[in-house]
């Protein structure tokens, strides 16, 4: 395995800096381990940076590399073309390979880079239901990729279409440069020894996530404009925040870039309303102005300014879609949220605020990693199950939040977006 590259970050090539982002997303996103698999999905347009993780896997000893490509174009021709029963299909058996990859001990990496408008124009319904096929047939793997079972990363490839949506009014190129600049900051390649940065990194998220599991609150209170919602954590929650150790034993990072502790809702006990900060990119859909009322942990109204129908059709997918897997804080000040950039990626904005996510809960969020525990026994701490996960802002400069304790005692954790 190669060393990190010490050129300053005024002097790095683009090809440098993507080296750089391709050895981050191997060695400290996946902590990939010699004789391993590793089963990879990208954007068309990534296939740069895949080709790159691709050569450093093999470099770090992987036995084999196989990589699956999204396109844009493949996508929105089958909304133009394909018949209306094909909107309740999808791709089982790949999803079931990726299951059966995973359960043998493959790695799992994802690029993500895709265009946030990309089915705004298309039938929400068609879009709901082949979202719902979709969702149904990854339950195998979702299972194992949330309950932590094998190691895996998220990373991010500035694609055109991103670009455009993030920066509007620049000229194509220009608009994909700034991108690239946004993505490597974020990912903290642009420093002499990146692998070193995120181990400093992830040093200071574990001391907040001792923290916080050493108070030991039952619940978090949310309040600031149109927002006061109170968050009942699960039973034997734990606090989670970059590295992490999956199951088999291997230490990953689950997201490149990452400024969150999180841990999991009882599905129970979220009662109040909360209004979104920032947008959803949802599968190709923007959901913007997003309003909420929570009752015994389901929501039981919901609006948002654009995307309503999406929305409402998220909410419809199952049970557990309108209850919460996920409850993180991130400081209003996070390097993220100090770009002044909306990406229109949930990897990206879920870093740049406090958030929630619906659907399913992740095992790993309980004591001792959720180690031994049966589903029957997350369901009875209060873990939700889905199938969905989908995070979204509620945090911001202007929102406080509380610690409750089991009789009500409140303890300042955030004010206005920043740790106490």
């Amino acid at each position: 395995m190669t060393g990190p590259s010490t050129l300053p970050a005024s002097a790095a090539s683009f090809a440098d800096r993507l080296d750089r982002l391709a050895q981050v997303a191997v060695r400290v996103g996946l902590g990939l381990r010699p004789g391993q698999e590793l089963v990879m999905t990208a954007p068309l347009e990534a296939v740069a940076l895949a080709r790159a993780i691709t050569e450093h896997a093999y470099r770090a000893g992987a036995s084999l590399v196989t990589t699956f490509y999204a396109d844009d174009a493949a996508t929105l021709a089958r909304f133009s073309h394909a018949p209306d029963e094909a909107f309740d299909h999808a791709a089982g058996w790949l999803y079931a390979g990726m299951a059966d990859a995973y359960r043998s001990g493959a790695a799992r990496l994802a690029i993500s880079g895709d265009d946030p408008s990309l089915l705004a124009g298309q039938d929400p319904t068609k879009v709901a239901r082949a979202n719902r096929a979709r969702s149904r047939a990854y339950v195998p793997a979702l299972e194992l990729i949330a309950g932590f079972s094998t190691n895996w990363t998220i990373v991010s490839a500035a694609t055109t279409p991103w670009a455009r949506t993030v920066f509007p009014d620049l000229p194509e190129d220009e608009a994909l440069a700034r991108l690239w600049d946004a993505v490597f900051a974020a990912s903290r390649i642009d420093g002499p020894d990146p692998v070193a940065a995120w181990e400093t990194h992830n040093r200071d998220l574990r001391e907040r996530t001792e923290r916080l599991n050493g108070a030991r609150f039952a619940a978090l209170r949310f309040v600031g404009p149109g927002t006061d919602l109170t968050v009942g954590l699960a039973d034997d929650h734990e606090w989670c925040g970059g590295a992490t150790t999956a199951k088999n034993g291997i230490v990953c990072n689950a997201n490149i870039p990452t400024e969150e502790v999180f841990t999991t809702p009882h599905r129970m006990r979220v009662d109040g309303f909360v209004t979104s900060t920032k947008p959803l990119s949802y599968q190709g859909t923007l959901i913007d102005g997003i309003r909420v009322r929570f009752s015994e942990g389901r929501i039981v109204e919901a609006t948002a300014r654009t995307g309503a129908d999406v929305l409402a059709k998220v909410l419809e997918t199952d049970e557990g879609a309108a209850r919460l897997g996920e409850v993180a804080l991130v400081p209003a000040s996070s390097a993220i949220s100090a770009s002044g950039l909306l990406f229109y990626n949930t990897l990206y904005d879920e870093n740049a605020a406090s958030h929630i996510a619906l659907g399913q809960a992740y095992s790993k969020c309980f004591r001792n990693g959720g180690e031994g525990l049966s589903e029957a026994d997350l369901t009875e701490r209060g873990a939700n199950r889905s199938l969905i996960h989908i995070d979204w802002m509620i945090g911001s400069a202007e929102i406080d939040v509380d610690g409750l304790s089991e009789t009500g005692e409140a303890v300042p954790v955030m004010r206005r977006g920043e740790w106490v």
